[in-house]
């Protein structure tokens, strides 16, 4: 079984300072064979943001892969936003946008979603669509993942736009035999089976260390794996920050391939 850690949305400088060294700490301790990051890394794509990302991100002693947010571009300066939107992510974090990984166990494909050109709504493009199908084609009976930013789906609360080209995708990505697609932006869990792609599920992590809470508190999600079967538990910190296990869902394919909760 593989173990995948997912973190999102971290937002240094909208971020929770006391929380960063339990969370190290407790990634650590868990030692996954993978830390997923998806996305928001910063609030406002600074400089000063981003070095503390960084310094967090060194401190994980876990193999990393990692995609942009729509706040790691600059709103507030549209000459890097338009021009450089992605210079000092890539200085930062990592030069690759859409970073892979591939192990014995799992294919894991990073992809991403941020439009320059609209602050809050990304976009996927067919091309990159059958570039991640491609990264499938030899997978064999390895688990696959998606790694992006923008959820692909929305449950009915959600009063956000969804990603242009998000159906299409969902379709495409299901039948090339994805099994995990994890997410982050809205700042909620989610584990449950897409509702027009219920072979692949949909894994949402709420924000790990931002300040900027919806509902619940900051959590990630722990992910136990084959392509049968997938345990997730998701960590939250309490008042004392530290974090536990607050939850924990198990899914199992059935004989038509879909996702069913135990």
């Amino acid at each position: 079984m593989i173990r995948i850690l997912h973190l999102s949305d971290l937002h240094f400088g909208r971020d929770r300072p006391e929380l960063e060294g339990p969370l190290v700490h407790t990634v650590n301790r868990l030692a996954p064979d993978l830390v997923a990051i998806s996305g928001d890394f910063t609030q406002r794509a600074r400089r000063g943001q981003f070095e503390r990302a960084r310094a967090f991100v060194d401190q994980l002693a876990p193999e990393t892969l990692s995609v942009p947010g729509n706040h790691d571009t600059p709103l507030d300066n549209l000459f890097l936003r338009f021009l450089k939107p992605f210079h000092r992510y890539k200085t930062f974090i990592d030069r690759n946008l859409e970073p892979s990984l591939e192990t014995d166990e799992m294919v894991v494909t990073g992809v991403n979603t941020v439009n320059r050109f609209s602050w809050q709504r990304g976009r996927l493009s067919r091309r990159t669509i059958r570039k991640v199908a491609r990264s499938f084609q030899t997978a064999g009976d390895r688990l696959r993942v998606v790694v992006l930013h923008h959820p692909l789906e929305h449950g009915p609360e959600v009063d956000k736009r969804l990603m242009r080209g998000a159906n299409a995708a969902l379709t495409a990505l299901n039948d090339a035999g994805a099994d995990v697609v994890l997410s982050g932006h809205l700042h909620n869990t989610v584990t449950r089976p897409f509702a027009i792609a219920p072979g692949c599920l949909f894994v949402q992590a709420g924000t790990g260390l931002s300040n900027r809470l919806r509902g619940e508190p900051n959590t990630f999600n722990l992910l136990t794996a084959s392509r049968e079967k997938i345990e997730i538990d998701t960590f939250s910190a309490g008042d004392d920050a530290v974090f536990d296990v607050r939850g924990r869902r198990t899914f199992t394919r059935s004989a038509e391939a879909a996702w069913v909760a135990d």
